[in-house]
């Protein structure tokens, strides 16, 4: 879908930051709605969203459970 969008579960990336989830989240809603920037009067639905989305990649990152490792606790 979008290539500039890595994969962020160990052991792939050992370690994620707050930064890694946010910019994979804001790509993801770039793709999503077709704008880089959004104009001013979808600007709050806009980053609402990346919100959202790095809310959820937090979410789910934190509960992956990785075969043959300690579970990823962050």
């Amino acid at each position: 879908m979008c290539r500039s969008i890595k994969t962020l579960r160990p052991p792939v990336t050992p370690e994620v930051t707050d930064e890694d989830i946010r910019a994979a989240a804001l790509q993801y809603v770039r793709k999503v709605s077709g704008f880089r920037a959004p104009a001013a009067h979808n600007r709050e639905v806009f980053e609402n969203a990346v919100d959202a989305v790095a809310a959820a990649t937090q979410d789910l990152l934190d509960h992956l459970q990785i075969r043959g490792s300690a579970a990823h606790q962050r």
